[in-house]
């Protein structure tokens, strides 16, 4: 069945699934508020089910072009001693890696096929969704303009709100939710800094806790790597606040080098070659961010409207799912338009699909238990250790791979 989709966003959710309708038969435009479209952001992990993804629809050799395949994930003290740790992607034994790239060069990977399959047309900055009609056949839709404020209307058959963490497809959809995203309580500050190459060179540190300071360091280019150098991401996670409705909350913030650094003046992990105030010291830009999500939707869409990625389930950090689940998002939903009798349909079955497992997956990150267990090795060897035997019980490790298995499937 072919049909006019627009899509609101422009980020990796709406890129994919633009891309997979086009290969389905169906006609994608893609209207995006940013005025410009540029390779911001900070490191991104792609899970093996979404790797696989993306591969089936021809950006295999794009992304291994430019991501670092992780091998592992290990927990650390903050001294450096190591709790745990897991395989990953390959070395896990799953078909395909999961990679750790720049969110930007991936969403460039992304926008170029866009425009090479759909034309240069298909995406259309500085356009913002403004209202719906949602009661006729077909749906009519007000966009604005973010450089002039100049309203036009639109029709399409199909509209799906991919716009994020303050979705305005979503507010349209359900104005009764609290507009405000709900904060943990947790501050995150992020950036990248070229450094050299620490253990094999494709694992994932997770060092500290949560409660007091914790700290994610994973290298994030290929291209870096094979010069011999690696291009570190790196996460900080400090509890500062009382939970509660958040406002301010933006991927591109601009966070200051000092408020981190407060919580990690003598953090040096020699074991793990990582100089931590050194590393956030050669950040060119520091982005600041609370850690947030939304109480999950029991439905996301109404008729021939509805949700995907971040405007559907956004989550916590954790688990590497944020950007992999919008891509399952969006090969499922054009799966499901292609196999229903008609639109509404299709979108209800899609819904049917992912709702449950991605609400389910909201709700595991907002548990935990990886990071109460890490406070715990905290509280019991402040100052260290020589085996994790002598601190966790094998019930309390085995634990930690239970709490991953439940955040890292489909």
């Amino acid at each position: 069945m072919s049909a006019d989709i627009v899509i609101a966003g422009a980020g990796i959710g709406g890129l994919t699934c633009a891309l997979t309708l086009h290969e389905a038969g169906f006609r994608p435009r893609i209207v995006e508020a940013a005025r410009q479209l540029r390779p911001i952001g900070v490191g991104i992990n792609l899970l093996p089910h979404a790797v696989a993804e993306l591969t089936a629809l021809g950006l295999g050799d794009a992304l291994a072009e430019v991501a670092v395949p992780t091998a592992e994930m290990a927990h650390f003290d903050r001294h450096g001693n190591r709790i745990w740790a897991e395989p990953r992607g390959l070395a896990a034994g799953h078909e395909w890696p999961q990679y750790s790239l720049h969110r930007g060069e991936l969403q460039q990977i992304l926008h170029d096929a866009v425009r090479d399959r759909l034309g240069p047309d298909a995406v259309r900055t500085g356009t913002a969704l403004s209202s719906l009609a949602h009661d006729g056949d077909p749906l009519r839709i007000t966009l604005r303009s973010s450089a002039t404020g100049a309203r036009t209307t639109e029709y399409a058959d199909v509209l799906i709100g991919a716009d994020g963490l303050h979705s305005a497809v979503r507010a349209l959809l359900h104005p009764g939710e609290q507009p405000l995203p709900l904060w943990n309580g947790i501050r995150m500050w992020r950036g990248t800094a070229v450094g050299k190459p620490f253990l094999d060179g494709r694992t994932m540190v997770i060092a500290g806790s949560n409660a007091t300071a914790k700290l994610v360091v994973y290298p994030i280019s290929r291209r870096a790597e094979r010069r011999g150098d690696a291009l570190l991401n790196w996460v900080a996670e400090v509890r500062v606040g009382d939970p509660g409705p958040v406002e301010g909350a933006a991927w591109n913030r601009t966070g200051r080098l000092d408020d981190v650094l407060a919580h990690f003046t003598d953090w040096r992990l020699d074991r793990l070659g990582l100089d931590v105030p050194a590393l956030m010291a050669a950040t060119g830009e520091i982005l600041e961010y609370p850690m947030v999500d939304r109480e999950p939707l029991e439905r996301w869409g109404s008729g021939r409207v509805t949700l995907l990625g971040d405007a559907a389930h956004p989550m916590y950090p954790i688990g590497s799912n944020g950007g992999s689940q919008a891509i399952l998002d969006a090969r499922a939903l054009a799966r499901a338009l292609t196999a229903s009798h008609s639109l509404p349909a299709g979108l209800r079955a899609y819904e049917q699909e992912r709702t449950d497992p991605v609400n389910a997956l909201v709700l595991a990150m907002r548990d935990m238990p990886a990071d109460r267990l890490l406070q715990a090795v905290a509280q019991r060897a402040p100052d260290g250790f020589e085996r994790a035997e002598d601190v966790l019980t094998t019930e309390e490790l085995d634990s930690i791979d239970a709490a991953y298995r439940r955040t890292s499937g489909r």
